[in-house]
C-alpha cells in the first residue's frame, strides 16, 4: 500500500503501532533502546537506552504500559507508554524473543518452536503450546504480532511469516514477504526482516527489519495450508 521512512541504524526487535505512532524495541548490546516513532516520518519523538549489558528483544503495549523483553538477560522491562518512564521489571526463564498480547493473556516466544502464554498483570506463565507445520516443530519462532484471535510470527533468517492458531499450535498460514526486498532498491547494509504491526482499523500489516530504510504497509490475500 504504502513505504513510510524508517531509521536504517535500528536494529528492529519489536514493532507496535497504536493512534498514529510506531512503539519499537531495538537490539544489539549497547545501542538497545524503546523509543516512540512518528509512524508517518520516522522521527523519534522519545527515546530511552537499555544500558550497555541488555540486549532488547520483543516489545507489547497493553494498557498504558510497554513491556519490552531482553534477549539472554530473563527480564521484561516494563515502560510508561506516554513518558517511557520505567515502571519496573519482570522476570522470566531463558531467553526472550518475541511478545504479543491477546485480550486475556500475553504470548511469548524464545527461538525455540514453543509459544509461552503469560498472564497480563503478573507475567508469570500460564499455559503454552508447540507450533507444528505438518506435524513437525517450526524452530526459531521470533517477533510476534497477535492478529484478532492468530498470532503471525516471523521465522528468524527467513522472509516467511507463519500464521498461528494458538488453541492448537497448528500453522493455518503463511506470508511470503521476500518480494519486499525489491522494493527496498538495495539491501546493503541490511538484516533479516523483523517487525510486524497490526492496525484493526483498516486490517493492514506494517512489515519491517533490521536496519531497514523503510516500513511497508501491506494489505495481502492470505495463502492457507488446508
Amino acid at each position: 500500500m504504502r513505504a513510510l521512512p524508517h531509521d536504517p541504524r535500528a536494529f528492529t526487535q519489536g514493532l507496535v503501532l497504536r493512534d498514529g505512532v510506531f512503539y519499537e524495541s531495538t537490539g544489539l548490546y549497547g545501542e538497545s533502546t524503546v523509543r516512540i516513532v512518528d509512524a508517518g516520518t520516522g522521527r523519534v519523538i522519545r527515546s530511552r537506552s537499555l544500558g550497555q549489558e541488555f540486549f532488547g528483544e520483543g516489545l507489547e503495549l497493553v494498557g498504558d504500559r510497554l513491556i519490552q523483553l531482553t534477549w539472554k538477560e530473563e527480564t521484561a522491562f516494563i515502560w510508561d507508554a506516554e513518558t517511557l518512564a520505567p515502571l519496573g521489571t519482570f522476570s522470566y526463564a531463558g531467553e526472550g524473543w518475541g511478545l504479543c498480547a491477546q485480550e486475556d493473556r500475553l504470548v511469548m516466544s524464545d527461538g525455540s518452536s514453543r509459544l509461552t502464554f503469560r498472564d497480563l498483570t503478573t507475567f508469570e506463565p500460564v499455559g503454552g503450546v508447540e507450533v507444528l507445520r505438518a506435524g513437525e516443530p517450526v524452530e526459531r519462532i521470533n517477533e510476534l504480532e497477535c492478529v484478532e484471535d492468530l498470532v503471525y510470527a516471523n521465522v528468524w533468517q527467513t522472509e516467511e511469516i507463519v500464521i498461528i492458531d494458538p488453541g492448537t499450535g497448528r500453522v493455518v498460514g503463511r506470508l511470503d514477504a521476500s518480494p519486499l526486498l525489491d522494493r527496498l532498491g538495495s539491501t546493503d547494509g541490511i538484516d533479516v526482516l523483523n517487525g510486524i504491526a497490526y492496525d484493526p482499523a483498516d486490517r493492514s500489516l506494517y512489515l519491517t527489519g533490521k536496519l531497514w530504510p523503510e516500513i511497508f504497509q501491506v494489505r495481502l490475500p492470505l495463502t492457507t495450508d488446508h
